[in-house]
This record gives structure tokens, sequence and C-alpha cells, in this order.
């Protein structure tokens, strides 16, 4: 049989490679000294193989991607060290057996062909390969769905290793912390970001992975991390087994939070099975959301839900609410956690009413946004809605009186039109706000515009 040797999680900030930092990492020093003690544990522990997680492939939001390939390859050239190459070998029986594993646990585990390794991967390599160059390695990009899908992929991986044997496996979450712990660094100052890091390091010694599992989403994303996803799905393959867990470093010299962590698993059975639990999280979560929607996001949803399930446009309330009864513009925006899923809307009414105006749309949406692959069913648990309803356009003479924080803007030009929402996150100036409609109605920066204002209510 095959083992599950060891986990990890690892950051990944390339100035913690000599050829990239040199002197500059300095201020990491206790990151680098305990990704050499990580190294050297993975080589007394006889890891033969890699499947490491990283947040920095090309992700995708209804699937974890598993590359396959003779080799797997990558360097620090976009980091100014072109020099400081890797090659490992693949391990495809592994990554198969992952896959059908995963999916059979309610994981959306795919198989790809190989790619150039991402930093995600090339820097924590760097430190594991000075003490494994002949270990073979399962790249994986991290996943973007809940958290109990992320763990079950986990679970998959523990259960594939068991499955074919003749291996020690190591999983490696790839994954900084908050990047928002000083005003000077990269992403700026967040209050959060500090409080983020200490929630999640001190979960991860504790091995609590219910309290990682339900941290504030909010949270999360005031923080700015880039590694919670990686964790959960390295987390799932030490279910059911006792772990003892030992956090090697964490600082945050640069504004970044670095944790470098090491989880030596137990045998199967000697430890809780938690995939229940966060399933029952799950439902519980989707409840407490459902219960606080507005009429008109609800109907949005109540509209998808119904269209990507069965086909059916659903009819409008009946009796029509009061506010739905006007006629109005529309636009009805999608996400799945933090991402854009997809963003539909008129700039005149089009319907009856607003009700038929938010079916419309939302369908639209979710369907028919070209930037985006139309939802799926499987996520439908897992998407938030926001429905904006436009005043009429008015007209403007100057870009004096626009304000992106209270009005949208619409730029016209020989047929050609654009629009921008107002309040939208990274958008704080006018010129902006212009910059981005011209850019979507494919106006050019010194063609002369027509402006239009309007104020939306937004219901979320």
């Amino acid at each position: 049989m095959g083992e599950l040797a060891l986990t990890a999680l690892v950051p990944h900030p390339p100035i913690i490679v000599p050829a990239v930092g040199g002197e500059d990492a300095a201020p990491a020093r206790a990151t680098v000294e305990s990704m050499k003690g990580l190294a050297r544990a993975f080589r007394e522990a006889g890891v033969e193989s890699i499947v490491i997680i990283s947040p920095h492939s090309t992700l995708f939001s209804d699937a974890i991607v598993l590359r396959r390939g003779a080799r797997h390859d990558g360097d620090l050239a976009q980091f100014r060290a072109a020099r400081v190459r890797m090659s490992f070998a693949g391990d495809d029986e592994l990554a198969e057996a992952i896959c059908d594993e995963a999916r059979r646990l309610g994981a959306p585990a795919y198989v790809g062909g190989a790619r150039r390794l991402d930093h995600g991967i090339t820097v924590p390599m760097y430190f594991i390969g000075q003490e494994l160059p002949d270990v073979r390695l399962v790249p994986v990009s991290m996943g973007l769905g809940p958290a109990d899908q992320l763990y079950a992929f986990g679970m998959g991986v523990a259960a594939a290793v068991e499955r074919i044997g003749g291996r020690r496996v190591a999983v490696v979450a790839s994954g900084d912390l908050s990047h928002r712990l000083k005003a000077d660094g990269p992403y700026g100052l967040s209050p959060r970001g500090r409080e983020f890091d200490e929630k999640l390091v001190d979960a991860l010694k504790r091995m609590d992975v219910e309290a990682i599992a339900g941290l504030d989403g909010s949270l999360a994303e005031e923080a700015g991390e880039c590694g919670l996803r990686s964790i959960l799905m390295m987390l799932g393959a030490l279910d059911g087994r006792g772990v003892e867990a030992e956090v090697l470093s964490y600082e945050g010299p640069f504004g970044v939070g670095y944790a470098v962590a090491l989880f030596r698993p137990g045998p199967a059975g000697s430890g809780p099975a938690r995939l229940r639990l966060l399933q029952d999280a799950r439902e519980t979560e989707v409840a407490g959301r459902r219960s606080k929607e507005s009429p008109f996001v609800r109907l949005a949803r109540e509209a998808v839900e119904a269209y990507v399930r069965r086909g059916v446009v659903i009819d409008p309330p009946s009796p029509l609410p009061e506010e739905m009864k006007a006629r109005a513009a529309v636009f009805c925006s999608i996400h799945r956690g933090r991402m854009l899923r997809g963003c539909i809307g008129t700039i005149v009414p089009t319907r009856a009413n607003v009700a038929e105006e938010v079916i419309a749309n939302a369908i639209s949406a979710a369907t028919d946004d070209p930037r985006f692959e139309p939802v799926d069913a499987d996520e439908l648990d897992e998407l938030t809605y926001s429905v904006d309803v436009l005043s009429p356009p008015e007209a403007v003479d100057d870009p004096s009186q626009l304000d992106p924080a209270r009005y949208g803007v619409i730029v016209s030009s020989r047929g050609r039109r654009g629009l921008l929402l107002p309040a939208l996150e990274g958008i704080d100036t006018v010129e902006e706000q212009l910059r981005i409609a011209r850019r979507k109605a494919g106006i050019g920066p010194s063609e002369p515009v027509k402006l239009q204002r309007f104020e939306v209510v937004r219901h979320e």
C-alpha cells in the first residue's frame, strides 16, 4: 500500500530564493530557514511523490485541474533569475487515481496536460528540490469551490495514495496569508490582515479544521490572502487521522504573511472524520444567506435556478409587489465567492415591469455573458446575486458633473455605447470610470463622446 508521509503549508515569495532576493531577503530569514528544515523533513520521511496545490496556476470556477506529463519544468526568469531552472518527473498514475477518487467524493477534478510551473510551485520546489532532486510531481490548480468540496479533493488524494500503493506521498499547500499587513507593503494595510493571519495560524496549530473552513469570507477578502483554499485541500488529505501539527515559522516582513507548517499524519482511523460536518455547515450558511435576501435578489436567484435546472423561465410573483410594478432598466450581477460569474443588464427598460426585467437579465447573466461559461447546476448554491435598478439616464455637459461613487455613466459615440455602474470596487475617479466605459464601448480615448449619468438602487 502507498503511504501519506507528510503534508505541509508553504509560502511562495520569490524573494526568499537567493538568486532573486539576495541580501534583500534577510528580513525573511525565519521563512528561509523553515523552508530548508521542511525540505530536510521531506527527505528524512522518504517522500517519493509530491502533490502540490498552487493558487497561481490557471484557475477554473468549476474545476480542480491536475497536470500530467512526463516532466514538469519551471524557472524564475520572470523574477530576473532565469538561471534558476527545475525539472521534475511527473506521476501520471497518481494524478489519474486522484482524479477518480476526488470525483467519487464530489470534488470536480479533471486531468490536463503539462504546463510550465508557476511561482506558487517553483519557489517552494526550489527548496524541496535541493533535498529531493528526483521526487515526482503532481501539480494541481487550486479550486474555487466551497470548503467541503475542497476538503473532499484532499480526501481523494489520500484515497488514491492508498489505492495505488508503491510510493510515499506528500501533499503541499502553496499559499501566502494576508497581503495587507503594512501600509508600505505592495497591497497596503488592512487592520483585518493581522486578524486573519492570527486566527488561521492558531487554528492550524490546533488542527481546528472547522474553524479554518468557517473563517469569515469578508475577513479573508479584506486580508487579501491567497492560501486558504489550498490549505483546505491539503487538510482534506488528513481526514480521519490523528495529526501532529507544527508551525515552523510565521512572519510578515514585507507586508505579506508567510507561514511554514508541517503536519505528520497518524494511521487512517486515528482521528475524526469531518466531511459531513463541513457539508452541514455549508447547508446552514446557504440557508442563512437566503433568509436575508431582498425580494429582488430572491427573484433573480429563483429565476436562475429554475432556468439552469429545468430550462424554465419563471413567471413574476403574483400579486406583483408594489416596488416591482414600475418599468426600469436593471442590471443583475452574479458572483461566486469574490469572482464575478456574470453580469448583464439593460440601459433602458425592455419589459413590462421591473420583475420581468430582473428575471430576464438574471438568466442572461447566468447563461449569456460572453466572458464566462454558462452557470452549471453544481454551482448554484455558491452563487450570490445583486440587482441594480437604474434611474432614467440624464445628459451631462461636463465630467465634473460625474461622481463614480454616486453615479453610473453611459458614454456614446457613433452608435457605440458603454455603461459602467457606480460604486464599483477599485474605481475611485471619474477619469478611471470614463476610461473603462470607453473601453467597453470600443471608443478611443480621444474620440468625442456624449455623457449620461444615472443612479441605482442596489439590492443585495
